[in-house]
């Protein structure tokens, strides 16, 4: 292959090339850090350096080359080929390479090289409206819809991670993701793509989602009422659990009740539907037959209840109480006992805290805080019960986790108001200090205290 000649470039007079800082280009860009190395390359070197440089024995100076943004395109497309996986690795992730580069290696042989590209390409989709012209706008559609097509889950899956709020992709890649058999790949866009219409979402729902899909349908931020009929009649209990605990979707009464008739025989459906606001009088009294003590309590607090139906359901938490104390074996396991359950499994990490926000567990998940922070539960739902996006964020972070899982609690446990969240910085990182964290965690500490005194 001609070096120099695929781009017609004509002989000019040698030029210093500026070094870009280190990591900038492939620290954005990258699925995985690569270890630091000594830079091997000085910081200026003519055009003429560099192209003795592409042809280096040592791999590790073409590698540093690669990764440079100031580095001429011909240069970079010869990358594209280098026999060494790690420089075509910093080629894919560097954003100075030129389309007809990442054309090529968007086929590459090595996964790792595809996920370093998918990455770089998704994260430029949100902005590709300022390209500076149509051309390259056109060009990294197609290596775009190369990539949504790849035989690795983990390179689609980071195509539909970085594309999931952009408005400016072609439909059928949104369509194709959306229908994606790894839930990995098709939950970002269910949940989250402002481009799939309730038809579509219908459609999928329909046909069979992904395993998990409709949960992340049921997740989604806007839901109109026909879709939420749709998941509560595909008899997927988990993403009804879902449905249910999603502050955003407004339910038909019919919706409601048909969900209730369910519930008896469905646990998971118990407290999400108790917290539901709309839950209509006859609703109220059917569910009060069969849940819980505590899910009745739960009833008690969350609805002004009638002087009639109060009356049931005060009857029905005696009837349930004394059926727990005469028959302790058979009482409903309390959320206490599945949090230490969970735990004592090695099975209590975000995940399984997520997804039971996820599912209107609320019980389980201030109990599982608390657990996992060493703090008096008490102290934590007083943290969730403000609705406070500062103190959920600081429970969260007290019991390990991400900046992302706290949101979701905010979210689905606290429903802390939209404008009031607390947002991930740079989509991983706590937007509070740990100092001010702490502090917040004294403060509802000292509340409680107060009112036990």
């Amino acid at each position: 292959m001609a070096l120099f000649g695929i781009f017609g470039r004509k002989k000019s007079k040698p030029v210093a090339l500026k070094r870009v800082t280190p990591g900038a280009a492939q620290g954005a860009a990258r699925s995985g850090p690569a270890p630091a190395r000594r830079k091997l390359i000085p910081q200026d070197i003519t055009y003429e350096e560099a192209k003795t440089l592409a042809s280096a024995p040592d791999p590790n100076v073409r590698s540093e080359l690669a990764g440079r943004e100031d580095v001429q395109p011909e240069i970079l497309y010869f990358f594209a080929e280098d026999a060494h996986p790690e420089v075509r690795r910093n080629v894919a992730a560097n954003i100075a390479t030129p389309r007809q580069a990442d054309r090529k290696l968007a086929t590459d042989k090595d996964d790792e090289v595809r996920c370093d590209l998918a990455l770089k390409i998704g994260r430029l989709i949100p902005g590709i409206s300022r390209m500076q012209n149509e051309r390259l706008q056109e060009a990294t559609i197609e290596v775009l819809q190369i990539l949504a097509r790849d035989q690795l889950p983990r390179v689609r899956a980071i195509i539909a991670e970085e594309i999931k709020h952009a408005t400016k992709v072609p439909q059928p890649i949104i369509t194709k993701l959306a229908r994606d058999v790894e839930l990995i790949v098709a939950a970002p866009i269910l949940e989250y793509s402002p481009l799939l219409t309730d038809h579509d979402l219908l459609e999928i729902i329909s046909a069979g989602a992904a395993k998990g899909g409709l949960s992340a349908i049921a997740r989604r931020n806007k839901l109109s009422q026909e879709l939420a009929k749709a998941i509560v009649d595909a008899n997927d209990i988990a993403a009804t659990a879902t449905l249910l605990a999603n502050p955003n979707v407004k339910f038909k009464s019919e919706t409601l009740d048909s969900v209730a008739e369910k519930a008896e025989h469905a646990e998971p459906l118990h407290e999400p539907l108790a917290r539901r606001p709309e839950l209509s009088v006859g609703a109220i009294r059917r569910i009060a037959a069969f849940v819980s003590a505590a899910v009745l309590q739960v009833l008690q607090a969350e609805h002004n209840l009638g002087e009639e139906t109060a009356k049931v359901v005060n009857e029905a938490v005696k009837k349930r109480l004394k059926e727990d104390e005469a028959h302790p074996d058979q009482a409903a396991e309390s959320a206490a006992a599945k949090v230490h359950k969970l735990e004592d499994s090695g099975r209590l990490n975000e995940e399984a805290i997520v997804q039971a926000a996820e599912t209107g567990q609320r019980g389980l998940v201030a109990e599982a805080l608390a657990l996992k922070a060493q703090v008096p539960v008490a102290i934590v739902n007083k943290m969730l019960d403000s609705r406070s996006g500062n103190a959920t964020t600081a429970a969260a972070w007290k019991a390990g986790l991400s900046a992302r899982g706290a949101m979701k609690l905010q979210q689905l446990v606290a429903r802390v108001p939209t404008n009031s969240m607390i947002h991930a910085r740079d989509g991983v990182k706590f937007a509070l200090s740990e100092a001010e964290m702490e502090w917040f965690l004294t403060y509802f500490r000292e509340l409680v205290e107060k009112d036990a005194a």
